[in-house]
This record gives C-alpha cells, sequence and structure tokens, in this order.
C-alpha cells in the first residue's frame, strides 16, 4: 500500500501525523505527568487475554489507550464469568483505564475513522488471528503509510508466519506446541493443564515490553516499526533447562515430567505437611547441607548417595522419604516453618487461592487490591506488578461501557459534533451498551 500512496500525500499526511502528535502532547488530559506514559496514546484491537493484558500495562503506566471494540458487541471478554447483571469482573481486570470506541470497522465511514485517528496515536495494537487485520485494510503497510512513527505490535497464538499459524489458538496450544505441557504432571498418567492463563498474560507482558523499547528506538531515530510476538514463541522461551539438556547431551539425557517433583534437581519439590503441602527447594549443593541441618542429619551432606548433585537426583526417592519421614514427625506446620527459617532452607507453603489473598504480605504490597467499579461495587483484584519510583504505585481506573467514550473519542481527536456522532449512531457505524 505504501508503495502507491503519492509522495505528496503521504507528506501530508506525515505532518498532520506529527502535528497531532504534539498537539496530545501539549494539551489535555495528559498534560499532568500521572506516570511513566503519560503522553503516549494507543490504539487498541485487543480482546479477551493476551492482547488486553498488552494495553492494560500500557494504561496502567498511563498511556491514554483507545480500546476498538467491533460493533456490535465490543470485547468478548464482556462475556466470561463473574457476570452480574450484564457486567463482567474478567473484562473489568484486563480493561481498567482504557476508553471504549464500538464502532463497525467493515463499514467504510468506520474504517474512514480508524484512519483518521491512527494520524494521532503513538502506538497500536492487535491480537486477532494472523490476516484479519490485513483484510480488514489495517495491517501495518496500511498503518505505516498513513503515520511513519507508529509502532505497530501484532500478538498472536502462533505467530505471524509459519506452517501453523493460521490455525485457531488459545493459550494452552501455545504450551502444547511449546512441549510445556508435556512437562506438566505424572510421568505414568497424560499431561495436565494449568488451570490459569499463563502463556496469555506473559505475552502480553513480553508484547509490553517490546513496544516500549520500540518507542525508545523511535525517539532516537524518529522512525516507528512492526514488532510481534507468539504465545507459542514465549512459551518456548521458558524452558530454562529441558532444551539444552536434550540438545547438549545428543539425546542421552531426556527431560520429563515429574508429578510435584523437579526431575533434574533433588530435593526441589512438594511434600506433605500438617496438614498443608509445603514446597522445599534444597537441591543446590549450598542448600543441601542446610536441610540436612534442619531434619537433625547433618550427616547426610557428607553420605555418599547424596553428597553430589547427581548423586541426590539418583537416589531421589529414598532422599524424598527421608525429608517426608521428617515432616511426618512433626507437631505440625508452624514448627515445621519455623525449623526451616531458622536454618535458612528455602520453602513456601502451597497457600490456595484464597489463602494467598488473604496473605498479609500479598495484601500490604498490594499484590491483592480493592478496586471499586461503578455496577460491580468493590472487588479484589490482582495488583499492577511494576513499581517505578518516580510515579504512585496505582492510578484510579475504571473499565469503560461499551461504547462508553464514542463521542468524547470522535469529538477530541476529529473534531466531530454531536449531529455527525448522532448519524453514525442511526446508521449502526458506532453502537453503545449499557454495560
Amino acid at each position: 500500500m505504501r508503495g502507491v500512496t503519492s509522495q505528496p500525500i503521504l507528506d501530508s499526511l506525515v505532518h498532520v501525523a506529527l502535528k497531532g502528535e504534539v498537539a496530545h502532547k501539549e494539551a489535555g488530559p495528559m498534560q499532568t505527568k500521572q506516570h511513566i506514559l503519560d503522553g503516549y496514546r494507543i490504539l487498541d484491537f485487543t480482546q479477551y487475554l493476551a492482547g488486553p493484558t498488552t494495553t492494560r500495562l500500557l494504561a496502567e503506566m498511563g498511556a491514554e489507550v483507545i480500546k476498538i471494540e467491533l460493533a456490535p458487541v465490543g470485547d468478548y471478554g464482556r462475556f466470561i464469568p463473574y457476570v452480574h447483571d450484564g457486567r463482567s469482573a474478567f473484562y473489568v481486570q484486563q480493561n481498567r483505564g482504557k476508553k471504549s470506541l464500538c464502532i463497525d470497522v467493515k463499514a467504510p465511514e468506520g474504517l474512514a475513522l480508524i484512519k483518521q485517528i491512527i494520524m494521532k496515536v503513538d502506538v497500536m495494537v492487535e491480537n486477532f488471528s494472523p490476516g484479519v487485520i490485513g483484510r480488514m485494510g489495517l495491517g501495518y503497510d496500511v498503518v505505516s503509510g498513513i503515520n511513519p512513527r507508529i509502532v505497530m505490535c501484532s500478538v498472536s497464538t502462533l505467530g505471524q508466519g509459519g506452517p501453523l499459524s493460521n490455525r485457531p489458538g488459545f493459550d494452552m496450544i501455545g504450551a502444547a506446541y511449546a512441549g510445556v505441557l508435556d512437562m506438566l504432571g505424572y510421568a505414568d498418567r497424560p499431561p495436565i493443564i494449568p488451570q490459569m492463563s499463563i502463556g496469555d498474560i506473559s505475552t502480553g507482558a513480553h508484547a509490553a515490553a517490546a513496544i516500549g523499547f520500540a518507542l525508545l528506538h523511535r525517539e532516537r531515530t524518529g522512525r516507528g516499526q512492526y514488532v510481534e510476538t507468539s504465545l507459542l514463541d514465549c512459551y518456548f522461551s521458558y524452558h530454562d533447562s529441558a532444551v539444552q539438556l536434550l540438545s547438549a547431551s545428543h539425546g542421552t539425557m531426556r527431560p520429563y515430567r515429574n508429578g510435584s517433583h523437579h526431575y533434574l534437581i533433588c530435593p526441589v519439590g512438594i511434600f506433605s505437611g500438617k496438614p498443608n503441602p509445603i514446597l522445599i527447594i534444597a537441591g543446590a549443593d549450598r542448600q543441601w547441607p542446610l536441610l540436612c541441618r534442619a531434619i537433625g542429619k547433618p550427616e547426610l551432606a557428607e553420605d555418599p548417595r547424596f553428597r553430589g548433585h547427581m548423586d541426590r537426583v539418583a537416589n531421589a526417592e529414598e532422599l524424598r522419604q527421608i525429608v517426608q519421614q521428617w515432616l511426618d514427625s512433626m507437631p505440625g506446620d508452624e514448627q515445621i516453618y519455623r525449623t526451616l527459617e531458622a536454618n535458612r532452607v528455602p520453602y513456601a507453603p502451597v497457600l490456595s487461592v484464597q489463602q494467598a489473598m488473604r496473605e498479609p504480605h500479598l495484601r500490604e504490597r498490594e499484590i491483592v487490591r480493592t478496586v471499586s467499579d461503578r455496577f460491580l461495587g468493590e472487588l479484589e483484584l490482582p495488583g499492577f506488578p511494576l513499581r517505578f519510583s518516580e510515579f504512585q504505585r496505582h492510578l484510579d481506573l475504571e473499565a469503560p461501557t461499551l461504547g462508553e467514550h464514542n463521542e468524547e473519542i470522535l469529538r477530541e481527536l476529529l473534531e466531530l459534533d454531536s449531529d455527525r456522532i448522532r448519524q453514525l449512531e442511526a446508521a449502526g457505524v458506532l453502537a453503545r451498551g449499557p454495560r
């Protein structure tokens, strides 16, 4: 598309884009510096979880996020439980701090409005299946032709290219193809699936980091660029030992799932407490003697069965029985914790979600945070995981109703008047909803 744009038109668009960028950085609600990304404007074509995580992090850091919700129903995350009176707590968690523009991008008028908005933004994020954004008429060739300084980011399950790229996908599909699911569970049973979207959320965080670095590059060079990542890319990078182990040993050492205990480091795993499960990590040579002392058997540190790393792995079952026997002999969990802590043995009680939400450490650090939603009332959500010394811990953010900011966005950015906005709503180009 860029190749068929005449140079005078392109120069004009660049001038408008740069003028718009300066304007939005000097005026309006971005004038007061509330957080590190104040002054940056994001156009957000994401739904469900991985993409919304990316833009949620940017919103938490102060960016103005314009969430494009496809008319008439918007982000399908609005229907994920818990839902009360049409309001989804899942949607609230993923979309606090964003502005909702519900628009029919397939309508020529809708697409034209989006292209005008692209002139006024710094970043565009999408997580449709590969090829969809291009078929909408908003591929990077078009977008960068309109605004050469834009950073565009695509998030997908399996990547924008390659034999698998066109397959529909979700978090666990990326985990399955990456060999991650095969490492979860017990060796004599089928693999298990994690009961949370680790890939979606961590891939969203990777994408946010890529956007930040691309903006840093733009500040230095004046040039935008296209960045992409996928759940599969990120999931495969999580193999801390399995890939190098298999490759460097030429297949003589093979990673395998090992239930509640690590297959390569011992003792590292979950033991039965009194009654709560307990994670003990004492597999390193410097940690093993500390555990031996804690369980009252310091001589085991020099026992030839357990002296070296691979000795402990070879005799893992016997070693685990010794540790479990000590745990069984203790009067209760608190005594276990005090003994391990006194000997500097790394451990943690395996908390349930409910227990974690009540844990004083998490609450003091606002990892568990109470927020207020105008429809759901007070609810607890995970806190923003990053901290900046120059900015406040949390911004006061609220999730939008469907199309809540249609008029605000089109009036402020494109100078449309109320009559024109009403006409677009009547024609179905714009939509709004109560929740």
